[in-house]
């Protein structure tokens, strides 16, 4: 190998800068073969000019047509192609050494590609890599779920320059609903129900991402609003068999591809961000239901012993005021029984804040709450109704007492908790039914049915427990489809 050519190819092997790499190349086949016209041609995997450098500073391929003696070699490396060298502009033919030479020069091109995309790949892994790290610590550090979802949209896409990033999640029933957007413009975008035959189904079904070359090139199209992008990538947001939604990354129409790797790093952000989410979510229930614990036993202290104690005191107070002669003394007790009096209504007052705001708010928003809870659970959105004489009543929660709200909570709970655990259902429905004498709950599914080998159901004793206490009833039995858990309470 002669000075100059290897002279050349450490100065193109040793850019990590690949277009300055090239430019060099291109001058230096220019000048070792006499050619006057040089020009290097870069296709990416998907078969599309990746970069084009020449002689001339041309923006893209131009014909060399008419110019003289022509010379074309692969940029080649271990039989992978990268694109192609083009010399042309001398008046006689390539010598057999120069087109030697040019080879040696188009492999070190190749060489210089696969340095500069590899360069490429393990930068973009490390951008990727620290948004999952965010991505995980903003999740279990007690960010709200609901918040963290809109956060990561936003995330996800700036890291992998997409347009447009929306996250599909469990509708009603069996349909999937993009839930969240970031990008502009996406207000058309949130709350499509995504075709069930249709790409995200697809991902969701076989735990696998895919990409997609273009949109604006594929027909029919099962989600119009997608027509207007170009490139995408749909990666599942998958925990340990739990389905919870998916991701998908829309860049615009003149936008590349995403690439393998994207598409291997963003699968893999996926599925930590989907461990992430689960235990996020069972966090903030833990928590949840840990806060209006508390507070309905703050609650029920406040009413059962600091009212109690005070009205102890009034009564000693009122028997020391009738005994006493004293005008001033007298007039001192009814003073001390009117604090008394606040101060009960204070109590009062701070034990109802504490029952609408925590453990005994009133009972739809809490069965409301029981029902978002749960969806990670279910892998879907659960669907609830409340119905009956006293479903409308204002005083419903007074009418029930605390004791009873509570249980008709646990009954949902307990019902959608079985049937996440163990039925295998698609499809859940709570239905309260709020009779003046009697109160029913009946939880359905579209399950396998109950299972006759199973034998240990604590949860489903428990219940059995909470209804002899109300002369009710509690079983589990197979419906047409699925199960049923139907509780009964007599209303006293």
């Amino acid at each position: 190998m002669s000075a100059p050519v290897l002279e050349a190819i450490l100065t193109v092997t040793s850019h990590l800068d690949l277009r300055e790499a090239l430019r060099n190349l291109v001058r230096a086949s220019s000048d070792l073969t006499g050619a006057s016209y040089a020009a290097i041609t870069i296709i990416d995997p998907s078969g599309d000019v990746e970069m084009f450098v020449d002689t001339e500073g041309n923006p893209e391929p131009v014909s060399t047509a008419g110019r003289g003696a022509y010379l074309e070699v692969p940029v080649l490396l271990r039989e992978a192609t990268y694109g192609n060298l083009t010399l042309t502009g001398r008046d006689s033919p390539f010598l057999a050494e120069q087109a030697d030479q040019v080879r040696m020069l188009a492999a070190a091109a190749a060489i210089a590609v696969q340095n500069a995309r590899l360069y490429d790949e393990a930068r973009t892994r490390e951008r990727w890599l620290a948004v999952g790290q965010e991505i995980t610590t903003m999740l279990l550090s007690g960010t709200d779920v609901e918040e963290s979802l809109g956060l990561i949209a936003v995330r996800m896409r700036q890291v992998a320059r997409a347009d447009t990033a929306v996250i599909v999640l469990p509708g009603v029933g069996s349909d999937w609903v993009i839930e969240f957007a970031d990008g502009d413009p996406v207000g058309d975008l949130i709350g499509i129900v995504m075709p069930p035959h249709g790409r995200a189904m697809a991902v969701l079904a076989d735990g696998r991402g895919i990409i997609v070359d273009s949109f604006a090139r594929a027909r029919p199209l099962r989600v119009p609003e997608f027509g207007r992008y170009g490139p995408s990538l749909y990666a599942p947001l998958v925990a340990a068999d739990r389905k919870l939604g998916v991701f998908i990354l829309l860049r615009n129409k003149d936008a590349p591809e995403f690439t393998e790797n994207e598409l291997t790093i963003a699968e893999s952000i996926a599925r930590q961000a989907a461990l992430a989410l689960t235990l996020a979510e069972s966090r903030q229930a833990a928590d949840l239901a840990s806060l209006l614990a508390e507070r309905g036993r703050i609650a029920r202290d406040l009413h059962d012993l600091a009212i109690q104690q005070l009205f102890a005191t009034e009564l000693q107070l009122r028997s020391a005021a009738q005994a006493t002669a004293d005008p001033q003394a007298e007039q001192n007790f009814e003073s001390a029984l009117a604090g008394v009096d606040q101060a009960v209504a204070q109590i009062r007052s701070i034990v109802r804040t504490l029952r609408t705001d925590a453990q005994e708010s009133p009972l739809l928003v809490r069965l409301q709450r029981e029902e978002s809870l749960s969806r990670i659970g279910l892998g879907f959105a659960p669907t609830l109704s409340i119905d009956g004489p006293l479903a409308e009543d204002p005083q419903l929660e007074e009418r029930l007492g605390s004791d009873l709200a509570d249980d008709v909570v646990a009954v949902v709970r307990e019902g959608f908790a079985n049937a996440a655990r163990h039925a295998g259902a698609t499809a859940v429905h709570a239905a309260v039914q709020l009779e003046v004498d009697r109160l029913t709950v009946q939880v359905s599914d579209n399950g396998t049915g109950v299972d006759p080998h199973r034998s240990r159901r604590s949860g489903l004793a428990n219940l059995a427990a909470r209804a002899e206490a109300y002369n009710g009833t509690c079983e589990l039995v197979a419906g047409e489809v699925g199960s049923v858990l139907t509780w009964t309470a007599e209303r006293r």
